[in-house]
């Protein structure tokens, strides 16, 4: 016959599991109200990402300090699941152990007790970290610090009740392994003879605090922001895979959709609801969100937490509804009490909404890869298709997109204007359905841009010397669409791809080359989603090969110290760092300064997300901010691989009165130099 403290046990661990179960099973109904969205392809790689950012804390060590703790408190919980098994059979069989693991118990009750000490350590810095010299990413309107030391004070008497029921259990005589846990021997003399001269009165104290504390904060996660220990796994495991800035297409011919784009949260997929599930609120994302850096209203964690507290808002109503815009109330229909109010406008602002550059920035420092930039571009998508709403200068941009295919007022004649004297010829040319032969891709500004013009013009003038077979579409090539797609306009941005997969198809193109990284992302990664398919490869990558191959023979020194600028769209976007790097190392006498907000931590120069087209009327200019950081190193020449970066950072030197004694180039013009053709432009 079971005891009455079993019994007692029982009861207790039934209701704690029945509540926590409960719910789990409210928070799993409540992303249903999401749309649907296939997560469950390549499954291998799926478990991979989940093994070295979950498990292998990947993210989190990209800061030591901070990650290191995370990682001993993360592995804490893991590793002493065993601990409190043991402890949960004791309460229904007293004297269960793990002992049946037999020679594997000592080394697991020695890592008990180490993990369980780190542990101690990692809570005690936290909490100094929290109130002594707190990160600035943490010390912002919106973190509660109340529930974080609440949480590290719970950690902290878990793993303290443990080495108490461990410590006074060998006291008595218990724990055969005792040997091996070195922290709870240490302890033992202290409840040896204690206070009721009964170290069994001991132990019986510190199991009951330990299970109740373990289960009480198993209860507590479904209502805190602590809910990430529990969805940080499956949300890796859900997460983009391949190019996680590539857009998702919408069906423009679905005539069931009530609306596009997301103006509420069940517009959102399940994977964007479970990103608000499991955000840490750890601020990783706004400390390097260039918006945010330089004084915007936007922050990408806010906008994440909206989304939670909007879906725990909204899904018990609208479920309860069954979707409908009304309800019944004493018999007669009321509008459904959340009918006036929305995610958009309600939680977040539209000045929050455009202020993204889609840097992904926010993307790259997340631990538990949470998909900001896909949300706040469905957001645009809801103010732009259904609503006109958008700032007013991308009025001006989406006519001159409609009306002449670019961005600008320019002429759609002239845009082969720039290769003038080059004789390039055209893919409608007679050679135009050539296999072999290459497109170069001109892009918008490459045609317009008077300053990046001469980087077009370089670049050609390369191809040229190296006995590249390459062609451009001249006038019939329009924008890609990428600043449309990013602003939101899904109309406007799959025509202009529809049209151009048209005419590359009707040229047979096989490959592209672009000197744009905007024009070279959405080509190669989104222009498949409508059936344009093709090798695509950006300049800097062409040109190493050609310098590689001895095709460019590099032969005049610059004495030049050069700091690169990271394009977004060509590293965080498509992973291109090293190939721009090489390309600029390979000139003889050339002296390589990285920023320190280099490679996958680069920061925005401001112009993506067609914020290029939009004005900044609040805090900081951000190309400001990038151009201070570059000049801080005291360069001759600045090199960029983007007509944006480079019209923003010119613009940024301009600023600073610096354009008299540093130059912002672009690496083919720099290569062009090196060759003996180009001429240094002081």
């Amino acid at each position: 016959m079971p005891s009455l403290q079993t019994l007692l046990f029982i009861a207790v661990l039934a209701g704690s599991l029945a509540f926590f179960a409960v719910n789990v099973r409210r928070l799993a109904v409540y992303l249903r109200i999401g749309k649907r969205d296939m997560r469950t392809d390549r499954p291998a790689e799926r478990i991979r990402n989940v093994l070295t950012v979950a498990f292998g804390q990947t993210k989190l060590l990209r800061e030591p300090l901070a990650g290191t703790l995370h990682f001993f408190i993360f592995w804490g919980f893991v590793i002493l699941l065993s601990a409190i098994l043991e402890t949960i059979g004791e309460g229904i069989a007293p004297g269960f152990s793990l002992l049946f693991l037999g020679p594997l118990y000592p080394p697991l009750a020695f890592l008990q007790d180490f993990i369980g000490m780190m542990v101690v350590f990692s809570v005690c810095f936290g909490l100094l970290r929290r109130y002594v010299k707190t990160p600035a990413r943490l010390d912002v309107e919106g973190h509660s610090r109340f529930e974080a030391t609440l949480i590290l004070l719970w950690i902290l008497s878990i793993i303290l009740s443990m080495f108490g029921q461990n410590g006074s259990s060998i006291a008595g005589g218990g724990q055969i392994a005792n040997h091996a846990r070195f922290v709870s021997t240490a302890l033992a003399p202290l409840f040896d003879g204690g206070p009721s001269g009964n170290a069994g009165g001991w132990f019986m104290f510190f199991w009951w605090a330990h299970i109740l504390l373990v289960l009480g904060f198993l209860n507590y996660l479904p209502y805190s922001k602590h809910l990430h220990i529990l969805t940080s796994v499956p949300n890796v495991f859900f997460a983009k895979l391949g190019r996680r800035g590539t857009l998702k297409n919408l069906n423009l011919q679905d005539e069931t959709a009530v609306r596009f784009g997301a103006a509420d949260v069940e517009d959102l997929t399940w994977k964007q609801l479970l990103d608000g599930y499991t955000c840490t609120e750890c601020g990783r994302c706004t400390a390097a969100c260039p918006a945010a850096t330089t004084g915007k209203p936007l922050s990408p964690k806010k906008i994440i937490m909206d989304i939670r507290k909007r879906l725990v808002e909204k899904a018990p109503v609208l479920l309860a509804a069954g979707g409908k815009q009304t309800v019944t109330v004493g018999g007669t229909p009321a509008p459904r009490p959340d009918a006036g109010r929305q995610l958009v406008d309600g939680y977040i602002t539209e000045d929050e909404l455009w202020a993204c550059t889609t840097c992904m920035a926010c993307v790259q420092e997340c631990p538990v890869q949470i998909e900001h930039v896909d949300a706040i571009v469905d957001m645009r998508r809801f103010l732009v298709l259904n609503e006109s709403r958008f700032p007013k200068e991308m009025q001006a941009t989406f006519q001159n997109l409609e009306r002449n295919f670019t961005p600008w007022g320019f002429s759609h004649s002239a845009r082969a204007d720039w290769a003038e004297g080059m004789d390039i010829p055209r893919m409608s040319g007679s050679h135009g359905t050539d296999p072999d032969r290459i497109l170069f891709w001109v892009g918008c500004a490459g045609a317009y841009d008077a300053r990046y013009t001469k980087a077009t013009r370089a670049f050609a003038r390369l191809m040229q010397i190296a006995g590249v077979d390459f062609a451009i579409l001249g006038a019939e090539e329009k924008c890609t669409g990428d600043p449309a797609r990013r602003a939101g306009n899904e109309y406007l941005a799959q025509m202009l791809m529809a049209e151009n997969i048209r005419a590359m198809n009707g040229h047979g193109v096989k490959k592209i080359v672009t000197t744009c990284p905007h024009c070279f992302n959405i080509l190669l990664n989104e222009y498949p989603q409508l059936g344009g398919r093709y090798e695509v490869v950006h300049h800097a990558e062409f040109l190493l090969g050609l310098i590689d191959s001895g095709r460019l023979r590099l032969t005049r020194a610059q004495r030049s110290k050069i700091t690169y600028h990271d394009s977004c769209y060509l590293g965080r976007y498509n992973e291109v760092y090293d190939e721009p790097r090489r390309v600029l190392s390979s000139v003889p006498g050339v002296e390589l300064a990285e920023m320190p907000r280099s490679r996958d931590r680069g920061f925005c120069c401001g112009a993506g997300g067609a914020r290029m087209f939009m004005e900044e009327k609040t805090g900081k200019r951000v190309n400001v901010e990038r151009t201070e950081e570059a000049l801080r190193l005291e360069p001759d020449v600045i090199g960029t691989a983007c007509p944006f970066c480079m019209t923003m950072m010119t613009d940024g030197v301009k600023d600073k009165d610096a354009a008299g004694r540093v130059r912002v180039k672009d690496i083919a013009e720099i290569i062009l130099e090196a060759v003996g053709e180009g001429e240094p432009d002081r």
